[in-house]
Order: C-alpha cells, then structure tokens, then sequence
C-alpha cells in the first residue's frame, strides 16, 4: 500500500468510528451535516491561519502564530483577509482555541452558534457574501436529535468537536492526499449507500465522475470554466481540477442546485476542496424555469447527472416553448420526464467548442413521443457525438444501467458513435464499480472513434433516422454470444442414456415399495 493509501484508508477509518461513536439518536443522512459542518470549520479555521501565518513568517517574524494573538491584536488586516480568503475568524474562534475548552464550556452551543454567523456576517457587503451566506445552516447546535438537554447537546457537540480535531489530516500543505476533500467524498459515499435514495441520488460515484471530466477534456490542456446543472454536491465538478488541475479550468466552476441542503453541501465542497470564493458560482434554484449564468459567455465543458425522468411543468407553462433553450426542437419533454429538457438546456449553454456529458436513464434513448421528436432535432443537427452503455448497478439508490450521452457543436464528421461498455465492470461491496482499466477501454474507444467488434460502432446519422431516431446502444453494437456451441446428435444420445437409467431406477424402486407393501 502506497503512503497516499495508508494515509486515505486511516482517515477513511477515523471518519467511520466518528460516525459510529457520534451517531446514536441522529439519523445518518442528518448526522452527516454535523460531522461535515464541523470538518469545514476546522478547515477554514486552519485555511486562514496558515494564510495568515505565511504572510506574516515571509515578512521576517518566523514565530507569528495567529492561533496565539488575542482577538485585539489580529483585528488590524480583516479588510484584506476578507479580499483574500472571503471570510473572517477572530483567534479566539478558531477551531482549535474552542476545542481545547470545549469540555469545560457550559455554554458551547451558544459559542458555536455565534462563531458561525460571525463567519458568515464578515463576509457581508462584501463579494464573497453569497458564497457564505447559510452555509451553516444546516449545523442547528440547538437541535433535540443532538441530545435532550442542553448538558446532553454539549457534550455530543464537544465530542465531535475532539475527535474531527483529532483526525490526521496533516499539515495544510504537506499532504499527500486532498485530505479534507477527500474526507468529505468518503462521508458522502458513506451515506449516500446507507441512506439509500434520499442520500444517494445527491451523489455520483467518483470513478463515472472521472469518466465524464475526462470525456470532455480530451485533446484539451485547459478550459474556460465548467459547469453543471444539477449538480449535487458538486463532485463532477471537482473532478476537473483533478483531471485537469484547478488552475486549468480558468474562470471557475459554476452550478446549479434546486435543493438548498445540498446547495450548501455544494459550496462547503468547494472550500474543502480548496477552491477561493471567486473560482466557484454555485447557485439555488430550479435550473429548468428559472436557470442562473444566463447572461455568461457559453462553457467549455459541462458534467451532469441530472435526476432521472422527474417531473416538470413542460408545456403546461405557456412560457417554456418560447424559451430559446428548448424552442429549436419544437417541442418540450414530457411533463413526467423532463431528462431531455436538461439535455436540450445543456446544449444551449454549451461553447461551440465544447463538450457535454450527461448522465441519461436509458428511456430517453428510444422512448417514442415528443422524446422522438428531441432526438431527430438532435440527430438531424448533428449534435450527439457519443451514446455510452453504462453497466448496470454503478449509481447509489438505483441499480439500472443507465448511459452517457456526449453533446458537440462542431463535429468532424456527420455520424454517432455508439459504445458497448455494459460488460466493463468490476464488483465492489455491494455496487459495480468502473476500475482504471474499464475506463480506459470506454475512454480509448471514444477517442479513436472506429468500429470494434462487440464493443463500439460508428454509425452514419442517416442510419439513425432511417431507425425513427432511436439512439440505444443496443440497436447498433452486436453483442457476443458467449453461449457455448452444442452438438445435438451428442446432446440426445446423452438424453436417451439419461431417459433408461430414469426407467431403470423407476422400476427398482417399483419393486421395492411392492416388497415393502407385501411384508405388511
């Protein structure tokens, strides 16, 4: 095992007992906002003072340790740190300085709840606002899942407090892993296979969200920003500042969530995750009706693993046809399946270089209805680049095989290609798993774009409509029989042998059940 996977792996375990310890009357979808809440004001507690620290140490004072000054002393550079880092906390609030007297502070919930809106409040008026602004909200200090008494809320909240400071994540710089970033996939994959739907449809497994970052950056150093509209808590975005590396992705990541808990969760990720407060623009709402970065220039890239055929007000809002996203198909996804108003809202936003994957249910492919209609336009225009067959069992809170529809405005040729990828699996726990290997076979095949038996087929869009737009994989890539080759003539020789030894053994045992009767 490498440093880097001891170190994942310990942390992975710390995280787990944590859980476990803390857990008791707080269901685990919940109990997951205060070990998270709690992760992320240590983070930003450690964040500044290192930022703060590094500046004073390069300036000639190789002691200053801010965690030490009193809250007096480290008033006079707020106004920059501000600028800098988007928020503000006084030493005296500092994760660390709270957790040494956590024990002995008969009055932690209250400190805690004021250190929090100090946090958000040193951001107000100023342009890292919106990015603070309830991010905490979600970490109620009052709240009776904590305990029944205050006494019993304290204690639970010093516990947590002690044992997310105890965690090894290492100094802020010399860290192998993006520990705290990393601690937060790991919790939200946690809960998202415990919980079931309610957690796992906010989440997508890390290795397909490396599979869509990749997909969209090929042949591409950098690009001008990337985006997602739906997107959880944000970890298809984060991907591509592994795939690429942060500074790649030039002016940020942008999204939008229509839940605000996990809107929240989005943004925290962001920090975690150490993305400054002006390289991300996550926004709250219904990306559908009322969809954010409106008037920004068109993305480079664009990841999505929407929410599978949920409902939408379609064309019972007069408005929507009209709606430059959706009019140039003609007609809008159905109100019970809005799958390919993301897919049709996507295109629109997309730069006329870039590239789109979307994580689609395998209805849409071939579903007949104004879907039909959304693909010719999509087919006709030659907008669809790649259909990937995804294998069945990767997603928490489903098991179907769903599939990856990639999007390009400026293709080199006038055909679609079509990838078999529903074998490329491994089992792992209880879920499919996408290893390195598969991934790279699916990413191969999409980048040299030629027919391989069983697996990939490029297919003229003619084709394609000849067969009513019906875009499913399984219409064009031939799948190998693996069934063995059977000689018949063997076969019921065989069979005939079996049928006598059958007769044979029914008369023995007709003799015995007669011997039987007769000795009565």
């Amino acid at each position: 095992m490498s440093t880097k996977e001891q170190e994942r792996a310990e942390l992975h375990r710390a995280i787990w007992q944590i859980a476990n310890d803390l857990r008791g009357s707080v269901d685990g979808w919940d109990f997951k906002q205060y070990v998270l809440g709690m992760l992320f004001y240590r983070f930003i507690s450690e964040n500044l003072t290192h930022y703060i620290n590094d500046d004073e140490r390069r300036a000639g004072d190789k002691d200053f340790d801010y965690a030490k000054l009193s809250d007096k002393e480290a008033g006079f550079g707020k106004a920059d740190t501000v600028k800098e880092k988007g928020f503000y906390i006084l030493p005296s609030e500092l994760f660390v300085n709270v957790t040494k007297n956590a024990r002995e502070n008969p009055d932690l919930n209250e400190t805690l709840a004021k250190i929090f809106k100090n946090i958000e409040h040193s951001a107000k008026g100023t342009e890292s606002e919106d990015d603070l602004k309830g991010l905490f909200d979600d970490l109620d200090v009052n709240s009776n899942k904590l305990g029944s008494t205050v006494e019993k809320r304290n204690q639970k909240l010093a516990k947590l407090l002690e044992s997310i400071g105890n965690l090894s994540l290492g100094k802020y710089t010399d860290h192998t892993i993006d520990a705290f970033g990393d601690a937060y996939e790991y919790l939200m994959a946690m809960y998202a296979s415990s919980a079931g739907k309610s957690g796992g449809e906010y989440y997508t497994p890390q290795e397909v969200s490396e599979l869509l970052a990749e997909i969209t950056t090929v042949d591409k150093k950098e690009v001008n920003k990337v985006y997602d509209p739906a997107c959880g808590s944000g970890s298809l975005l984060l991907k591509f500042a592994k795939v690429l590396g942060k500074d790649k992705v030039r002016q940020g990541f942008f999204g939008q969530e229509i839940n605000l808990t996990t809107f929240n969760l989005c943004r925290i990720n962001m920090f975690l995750h150490d993305i400054n407060y002006e390289k991300f623009n996550i926004a709250h709402g219904d990306t559908l009706i009322d969809p954010k970065h409106w008037d920004d220039e068109p993305f480079d890239a664009i990841v999505s693993n929407p929410p599978y055929s949920t409902k939408w007000e379609g064309d019972s809002n007069p408005l929507l046809i009209n709606d430059p996203r959706y009019s140039p198909a003609g007609v809008l996804a159905p109100k019970s399946k809005a799958d390919l108003a993301f897919t049709m809202h996507m295109l629109a936003w997309l730069s006329t270089s870039g590239t789109a994957a979307i994580v689609e249910f395998p209805g849409v492919l071939y579903r007949s209805g104004a879907e039909q209609k959304i693909r010719k336009y999509l087919i006709d225009n030659n907008y669809v680049d790649t259909v990937i067959q995804l294998p069945p069992d990767l997603f928490f809170g489903t098991t179907i095989g769903t599939c990856i529809i990639v999007l390009k405005k400026s293709k080199k040729d006038n055909k679609t290609l079509f990838i078999d990828a529903s074998a490329e699996f491994v089992r792992g726990g209880n879920k499919n798993k996408l290893s390195d290997a598969n991934r790279n076979r699916i990413l191969e095949a999409f980048k040299n774009r030629k027919d391989i038996e069983y697996f990939s087929k490029l297919v003229d869009n003619g084709e394609i409509a000849q067969n009513d737009y019906n875009i499913s994989v399984s219409s064009y890539v031939k799948t190998e029989d693996t069934r063995e080759e059977v000689n018949i003539v063997e076969l019921n020789k065989e069979i005939s042998k079996i049928v006598k030894k059958q007769s044979e053994l029914r008369t023995a045992i007709d003799k015995i059940v007669a011997d039987l009767e007769g000795d009565k």
